[in-house]
């Protein structure tokens, strides 16, 4: 259950993004869903509660769980379930029932009925916490009570004169010993001292990807979206030639039909979930969208590469050498580009969505996206 959750979560993070002033929102059962600007959770309580969009406000009674998505987060109502939020400012001034998995820059925490795990480069535990408690923050404040163990890695610490931890301490520091911790914390002879390389490794299995990791996913994600490329320039050619020619001729034109057929496939997949008899037919057509999303990204990267060798003074494409040229150089620029701060990811966005508009076009045909006579 809590799979489809998330799954559903990234599909609204995915249609705020796409149009951010649209207001995306589904209650069924009593659960509520929300995708925009400013998702805002008000009025009547609420089952589960899924949310994504710029900001996210929960305003309202949760007695569920609360799956939550946004660049600012401001919980100021209780959640009685389990909490997933990731933000880049997290703040949760409400109690949380259950457990606490949050993601941030800036975290603030309130009482935390169960377990307790979280990340940033600011936490402060402002509350109490009734479980166990996993931390990993540069900078770290701890203002309540942890009832379990906790496991805290930090360059710094500092705990409030309320602070207080009842089961053992295992803290990872830059130097074993660096960090003060109050007797009226925790005794030293419940404190284990390990090193934050220590908690690097014992975490594994949970922490984000090493800096060559995600250099390996580069490398490894330019050369599927080259290969993809290729092949399908070698298997059809003269359908991959007029993509890439209406792309070049008309980008904009390719853009806004790959944002229209994107908007009709995740849009009349919502309209159609609102009749429940296609729920059935819903999760199809946002199969559809991801793979045109996909599908687009490669055809764009590959127009790409033609575009950028052809103004390099390079002749067309002909021969599968030439092809294959095209699709990497194609597809290593638009992921360098991909890696500028918000312009990257509004430059794939965009490269994705006018692949989209050209396949679109060529599968409806020429009637409904005919360039105006004369």
């Amino acid at each position: 259950m809590r799979r489809h959750l998330i799954i559903l979560t990234l599909w609204l993070c995915a249609a705020a993004g796409a149009a951010p002033a649209a207001d995306v929102g589904l209650d069924i059962a009593g659960d509520r869903f929300r995708a925009a600007a400013v998702a805002v959770h008000e009025g009547a309580p609420a089952d589960d509660v899924l949310m994504a969009g710029e900001a996210v406000r929960v305003l309202a009674d949760v007695a569920g769980d609360a799956l939550l998505a946004a660049r600012r987060l401001d919980i100021d109502a209780p959640v009685a379930g389990d909490l997933y939020a990731a933000a880049m400012d997290v703040a949760v001034r409400a109690a949380v029932g259950g457990d606490a998995t949050v993601f941030g820059y800036d975290v603030t925490l309130g009482a935390v009925g169960g377990d307790l795990r979280a990340s940033g480069a600011r936490v402060s535990l402002l509350g109490d916490v009734g479980g166990y408690a996993l931390v990993a923050a540069d900078d770290l404040r701890v203002e309540g009570v942890i009832s379990g163990p906790a496991h805290l890695s930090a360059k710094d610490a500092s705990f409030g004169p309320g602070a207080r931890i009842d089961g053992p301490l295992v803290l990872y520091e830059s130097r074993p010993g660096r960090i003060r911790v109050p007797e009226s914390v925790a005794p030293e002879d419940r404190i284990e001292r390990r090193t934050r390389s220590e908690f690097e490794a014992e975490t594994r299995p949970i922490r984000g990807p090493t800096l060559g990791e995600v250099v390996a996913g580069f490398l490894i994600g330019v050369a599927a979206v080259a290969l993809l490329a290729t092949l399908a320039a070698a298997l059809a050619p003269a359908t991959m030639a007029a993509l890439r020619a209406r792309i070049l001729a008309r980008p904009f034109a390719s853009l806004w039909q790959g944002f229209l057929a994107q908007s009709v496939l995740i849009g009349g997949g919502l309209v159609v979930a609102l009749t429940l008899i296609g729920l059935l037919v819903t999760p199809v057509a946002f199969l559809v969208a991801v793979l045109g999303g996909v599908a687009g990204y490669v055809v764009g990267a590959y127009a790409l590469g033609v575009g950028l060798l052809g103004a390099a003074g390079r002749s067309e494409p002909a021969t599968l050498l030439q092809r294959a040229l095209a699709a990497s150089t194609g597809a290593v620029v638009a992921a360098l580009v991909g890696l500028i701060p918000f312009v990257g990811w509004l430059f794939v966005l965009a490269l994705a969505l006018t692949g989209a508009g050209a396949i679109a076009a060529r599968i409806v045909g020429p009637r409904f996206f005919a360039a105006p006579a004369g």
